[in-house]
């Protein structure tokens, strides 16, 4: 076995919270090793040629508006390490069956003109957060720091608790705005009944509207390339290829860092937890897992709404109530047969992935966690409700269940890609009440598992690392 070097402090897992994390100790002066079992470093952040020769696609995330909204992120140079971000003419299509969409885009007024009766309602709605927009996104990532604009974070709070169904009828009277906002919140693998389920679709209709939902040019892969190119700039090791089975096998450190979600940390320490927190960690509950498909095409899809083509980023779903109901099925251990499908069309606008004249796209729905059927056709049906001809525009596919996508990525348990469900009482004491500390000396999680929880924000890793260096 391949002997890991003695280091400050050891991370493991490669994946963007424990790079950052591994980055913020190295910003500190220790020195840094990073662990990662595959061959290539990036957790959920990572690209491949996935269908056809010369078609990269991510095998995971893709859209990245939490990162360029993160406080921490934008701190940092990575442009200088490679990292160019990709910005579609429209943020958002929500296409309807008319053959009409509501867009989202970078100007909140051109956004709510084209939601009719209800322009007054979206900016009522967003405005002022968006005005405020760093000071909210430091309130959201780190919810128990000293906050700038109360009224500002209080008057979120308010509609962020609601469920995201009662917030759409609350402020909205058109089914096109209530659809919009739908497909928002259906990023938060919730029920849209569910309280807090509305946070995350206000959270990236302002994100939209402040930074844009960006792509790395070139693939994913190309924003954890930027991060290792940087934590290896400041003195830092990266290891690949080696699986960490226990932490009995780690070399002495001041500081461990797990990249892990509850499941992987019982796995490798759970004979030296204490039992009340293991215990803790057993009830921890997973959320929806996803289906995903990547498409090599031919062409373009052919999008009946002629304004889809601007936007890099599609919810298919028609209306709220379809919508709610995709999503209560798969919260219940059901699927739908018109499933929620979020899709992305990155070589629209970034043609460095595809050959030349050649397309990808990228789309999953939420199904219940550990899921084992099939779902290609029903997830192509839906695309080609709102894009008629985009079945025949397919040269190949690559199909990834829970199942698979786990394989890819070991905390993506049961297809879960947010690491764990953002139920209330999982979503600012998660994985327990004492965050990234564990009850092992110098031991510490900087997973998703963790505040602020989902999103490729980095912050879960930045907070572990402090915490790090303040216990260590």
């Amino acid at each position: 076995m391949r002997e890991i070097p003695r280091t400050d402090a050891i991370v493991v897992g490669s994946g963007p919270n424990g790079l950052t994390a591994a980055i913020r100790l190295a910003q500190a002066g220790w020195s840094v090793t990073v662990i990662e079992a595959g061959d290539t470093p990036g957790g959920g952040v990572r690209s491949a040629e996935l269908t056809l020769p010369g078609f990269v696609h991510d095998v995971c995330s893709s859209v990245y508006p939490m990162a360029a909204c993160s406080p921490y992120l934008k701190t940092l140079p990575l442009k200088q390490h490679g990292l160019e971000w990709v910005f579609s003419p429209a943020e958002l299509a929500h296409p309807f069956d008319d053959g009409t969409a509501a867009m989202l885009y970078r100007s909140m007024d051109r956004t709510a003109r084209g939601l009719g009766l209800d322009e007054p309602n979206y900016k009522s709605l967003v405005q002022d957060f968006v005005a405020h927009w760093e000071d909210l996104f430091a309130g959201i990532l780190a919810p128990w720091r000293p906050i700038r604009h109360p009224l500002v974070m209080a008057g979120f709070g308010l509609r962020a608790v609601r469920s995201a169904r009662t917030l759409g009828h609350a402020f909205f009277r058109t089914e096109k705005a209530r659809a919009l906002l739908a497909g928002l919140a259906g990023h938060s693998m919730l029920p849209l009944e569910t309280l807090t389920s509305s946070a995350p679709a206000l959270a990236l209709a302002v994100a939209g509207h402040a930074v844009g939902w960006p792509f790395a040019r070139g693939g994913a892969q190309q924003l954890t390339q930027s991060l290792v190119s940087y934590f290896k700039s400041l003195g830092g090791e990266l290891v690949t290829g080696y699986l960490v089975r226990s932490i009995k096998e780690l070399p002495p450190a001041r500081a461990v860092l797990l990249d892990v979600t509850p499941r992987q940390l019982l796995a490798i320490a759970g004979d030296q937890l204490p039992e009340r927190y293991a215990r803790k960690l057993r009830r921890y509950r997973y959320g929806m897992g996803c289906f995903k498909i990547d498409w090599a095409l031919s062409e373009p899809v052919p999008w009946r709404a002629h304004a889809c083509r601007e936007a890099g980023t599609l919810h298919l779903g028609g209306s709220m109530e379809e919508i709610s109901d995709s999503e209560r099925q798969a919260w219940r251990g059901k699927v739908s047969d018109r499933p929620f499908v979020l899709f992305a069309q990155q070589t629209n606008f970034d043609p460095l992935r595809v050959p030349s004249g050649r397309h990808t796209a990228w789309g999953y729905c939420h199904v219940p966690n550990g899921f084992t059927g099939e779902m290609t056709s029903k997830i192509e049906d839906q695309v080609e409700r709102f894009a008629p001809g985009f079945k025949d525009c397919i040269l190949a596919r690559s199909v990834m269940g829970p199942r698979e996508l786990e394989q890819h990525n070991p905390n993506l348990v049961g297809g879960d890609i947010g690491g764990g469900a953002a139920v209330p009482r999982q979503l600012f004491f998660r994985p327990t009440a004492s965050l990234y500390a564990t009850p092992l000396r110098g031991v510490y999680l900087c997973s998703s598992s963790t505040p602020p929880g989902p999103g490729v924000h980095g912050m879960c890793g930045f907070f572990a690392a402090e915490t790090a260096l303040r216990l260590s």
